[in-house]
């Protein structure tokens, strides 16, 4: 078994279900959940936005290889209702997002996933849940 950190936010609609049904998705879909931090709110990053985001992160075990993962978040944050993803550093309001923060101590870099996650060191909506929830390990 591995373990994946992830990274979830949301600023649109019911902002603390959009979390609680994303976590339930991932529970489901990706592996029981070994630990889950506050939700806090958070300014908009990298974008203008009159909606304020609710953020979280959680500590997932999982069978699943990287890329298994990181399809399985997609397919979640579609159904979901997330219509498009930000693309080439363009952001947006979402119902929901799910990023991979890491996996194991393992490093990838390729077109479709990096990991650990190249932003998330300047992104206290990120660093914050996560220290959270790694305190532990």
């Amino acid at each position: 078994m591995h373990i994946v950190y992830l990274s979830l936010g949301t600023n649109l609609g019911d902002k603390e279900h959009n979390l609680k049904s994303a976590i339930d998705e991932i529970s489901r879909r990706i592996g029981p959940i070994r630990a889950q931090s506050a939700f806090i709110t958070t300014e908009p990053w990298g974008f203008e936005s009159a909606n304020s985001f609710l953020n979280a992160a959680v500590k997932c075990e999982t069978d699943k290889n990287p890329f298994d993962v990181l399809h399985e978040t997609q397919k979640i944050e579609r159904d979901l209702g997330r219509e498009k993803k930000s693309r080439n550093g363009v952001y947006s309001d979402r119902l929901i997002d799910i990023d991979i923060l890491l996996y194991d101590d393992i490093h990838i870099s390729t077109p479709e996933l990096t990991i650990p996650h190249p932003l998330m060191n300047e992104r206290d909506f990120v660093l914050i849940p996560l220290k959270e929830i790694k305190e532990d390990d």
